[in-house]
């Protein structure tokens, strides 16, 4: 699964909450990455630590939310989501496992895998996702502590955040690869 369809709970759960009922789009993003999981069992492949950890998360919120009838805030809910997903990658980090091996694996040929540049690309990229989910932390707390900066300063800060995370991660693998052995770049790219 491409690693920006992984994101979409968080997408479906960003535009429900809007409408006010927080649980509602606690449950819909569980269910989403519900689905997304079995998609991906259906076609053969694994599951992934951000897709688990993503059922985890909204699924654990919406539970939490269901029992105690916490009334979250916008802000708040988007704090816990964001720090759930921050701790995601991190937890990948720290296992020695970055959340991008798993999908830049079904992309390289398996004789890759081991390669020290290979993992050492894939621990920049997580690492990469990791700031730019620290930024969104500091855009929630920034929006929920600072009522005075208007609304639009934190959406532009995520966004812009989110965008980089993006950008890098399509960009960084193309440059490793340019300064890989011809032989060792036709091989990645899919050429000859």
């Amino acid at each position: 699964m491409n690693i920006l369809l992984s994101f979409g709970p968080f997408i479906l759960f960003a535009v429900l909450m809007r409408s006010g009922d927080v649980l509602f789009a606690l449950i819909a993003a569980a269910a989403l990455s519900a689905l997304l999981i079995l998609r991906e069992r259906r076609r053969g492949k694994s599951i992934k630590i951000l897709e688990a950890g993503t059922v985890v998360l909204f699924g654990g919120l919406a539970i939490f939310t269901a029992i105690t009838r916490y009334d979250w805030t916008i802000v708040e809910a988007r704090l816990a989501v964001d720090l759930g997903l921050l701790v995601i990658v991190l937890g990948s980090l720290i296992a020695k496992r970055p959340f991008t091996l798993q999908f830049a694996r079904e992309e390289v040929p398996e004789e890759f895998w081991t390669s020290p540049q290979f993992i050492a690309t894939n621990y920049r990229i997580s690492g990469v996702w990791a700031a730019a989910f620290f930024v969104l932390i500091a855009a929630d707390v920034v929006m929920a502590f600072f009522p005075a900066i208007p609304l639009w300063v934190g959406i532009a800060v995520t966004v812009a955040a989110l965008a980089g995370a993006i950008w890098f991660t399509r960009w960084y693998p193309q440059q490793v690869r340019k300064t890989l052995p011809l032989a060792n770049r036709e091989i990645r790219s899919g050429a000859g």
